[in-house]
């Protein structure tokens, strides 16, 4: 009975530390205490969209501002002040489309930023535009409210329904990013509140080591509640072309080619063609007739099936400008320059909008076949160079993408280093001509087919492939949570594993934020002696 009692102890200390400093513990969701601060949990914060793993808080936070947010990270440090640990952690959920735990905050509480402001402003001044935007917006909604002013950030992820925050505490990528960089190299300004419940503005030339801890930062040094984020003009369409291939060093060549055109080309990505289901999932948001049949029959060299692959690239469409032509000339340029399968190329014009958006699609699809709310086992990683992006997908092909029925989408395409910037919390591997390639398998299991013990074991050959990749050939996972303080330190290198600790040290000394990385394992102090 020891240890129960104890459990009980410091769930009400931390409800007594709460209480303290007038916030007010819900103990039922109907009851109403004034301003609603800590409401008793739901499934949801126990829940992500990797469904796999599940970590209960004590409590969620609906903040209705910084201040709310300020006051509850102020109780919390002030409570662990002396102490190893506080007697409670604090992790921030967006739309919650974490994959491993990371936003859950066992014994902890949970903060929804989607209840902070979420308004959109766009502001154009001296030839330049901006939209100041709540993080708890989507990018969706940002891109909804920019387009109205005929303008859009530069930068994007695949899919837009993740918050602001929640994508610029990790990295936010897409097929932009070769041209512009991730999102975290998209920022001029940022709203924080530190670990000890500071709100700072902050940006490059105010409070710098602040603003640029928190990009890519996973969470650690504070929670972001407001972004500044530069817009460019939108163009009403894009020219969208798809390319098959069935030779992967082909396939990465021409990508290689593609971003070294950043004057003709506005987007690169490219996926692999494992099946059928796959060929045909990936075509959902593609509005063209796509007439490639390609032989999955066994190649000859390997015994595997054989696998294809397909480039896609888009090139904007300014057409109120009467740069129609110029846009059909620029497709036209870039695809003479390619070693595709010929004839199998295919070009559409789709409104920028729909083409920024086209994951809604396949994800409706997903969702008619039952295959969105089950477990996502997937990987990501950053892999330095063609040759090791070439070694890389060969353990793919031997370890993880063995099954011909694989659902699901495996994307590869290249990033550019001096497109990061360094001063960020994020790691990207080094590489020596600059190009590191994203490979992104987006398993989708179902449960009639794949219960735990099968997620269990597909994710065990996710980290035994993504361990040999890091120590064989320099690569860095992605999106991903480590499964020990070890493993952290080697994903970070010697530099910047000391770097990102003095940032902890300086902006979240109690350790509050971020208990679902476990990057500083969090642990009660009452509950540490049992």
């Amino acid at each position: 009975m020891a240890a129960p009692i104890k459990a009980l102890c410091a769930h009400a200390a931390v409800v007594a530390v709460l209480l303290c400093l007038s916030v007010n513990f819900i103990q039922s969701p109907t009851d109403v205490f004034g301003p609603v601060a800590l409401l008793e949990p739901t499934p949801s914060a126990a829940r992500d969209f990797g469904a796999v793993v599940s970590e209960a808080p004590i409590a969620v936070m609906r903040p209705e501002s910084p201040a709310d947010v300020a006051r509850l990270l102020r109780a919390l440090s002030s409570a662990g002040a002396g102490r190893r640990r506080p007697r409670a952690a604090v992790a921030a959920r967006g739309a919650g489309h974490s994959l491993h735990g990371q936003a859950q905050a066992r014994g902890g509480i949970v903060v929804e930023t989607r209840a902070l402001p979420r308004a959109v402003e766009v502001v154009a001044e001296g030839g330049g535009a901006y939209a100041d935007v709540g993080a708890g917006a989507l990018w969706v909604e940002v891109l909804e409210a920019c387009l109205r002013s005929g303008l859009a950030p530069r930068s994007w992820t695949d899919y837009l329904y993740l918050t602001v925050g929640g994508t610029l505490s990790n990295g936010g990528i897409s097929g932009q990013a070769f041209k512009h960089g991730p999102q975290i190299s998209n920022v001029l300004q940022l709203e924080v509140v530190t670990g000890t419940g500071e709100v700072v503005t902050c940006s490059p030339a105010q409070s710098p080591e602040l603003f640029f801890a928190v990009l890519g930062g996973l969470g650690q040094f504070g929670i972001i509640t407001r972004a500044r984020i530069p817009l460019q003009v939108a163009p009403p369409k894009v020219r969208w072309v798809r390319a098959f291939y069935d030779s992967f060093e082909t396939f990465t060549k021409d990508q290689e080619l593609l971003v070294s055109m950043p004057e003709l080309v506005d987007y690169v990505e490219g996926f692999m063609v494992l099946n059928e289901q796959s060929l045909h999932s990936s075509s959902v948001a593609f509005p063209a007739q796509v007439n490639f049949t390609p032989d999955f029959g066994s190649s000859s060299s390997s015994g595997r099936r054989k696998v294809y692959y397909c480039i896609e690239f888009a090139v904007h469409d300014f057409q109120h400008r009467g740069s129609a032509a110029a846009a059909d000339h620029a497709v036209e340029l870039v695809a003479g320059k390619l070693s595709y399968l010929r004839p199998h190329a295919y070009s559409v014009e789709v409104a920028y909008y729909d083409f920024l958006n086209r994951v809604r699609m396949e994800e409706e699809s997903l969702r008619r076949r039952g295959l969105w709310d089950v477990p996502h086992p997937w990987l990501n990683v950053f892999v330095p160079g063609h040759a090791a992006a070439e070694q890389f997908k060969d353990m793919l092909m031997a370890s993880v993408l063995t099954q011909g029925d694989f659902e699901g989408p495996v994307l590869v395409y290249p990033l550019l280093t001096d497109r990061w910037d360094g001063n960020t919390s994020a790691v990207v591997p080094a590489s020596p001509d600059g190009v590191v390639y994203v490979f992104s398998v987006l398993r989708s299991t179902d449960p009639a087919r794949c219960g735990g013990a099968c997620v269990e074991a597909i994710l065990e050959r996710h980290r035994r492939v993504a361990d040999e990749a890091c120590r064989r050939l320099g690569a860095k996972q992605y999106l991903a949570r480590q499964p020990s303080r070890a493993h952290w330190r080697d994903h970070f290198g010697p530099a910047a594993w000391d770097r990102f600790v003095a940032r902890k040290t300086r902006f979240d000394p109690a350790r509050v934020l971020g208990p679902g990385q476990g990057i500083f394992p969090w642990t009660d102090p009452e509950s540490a002696s049992m």
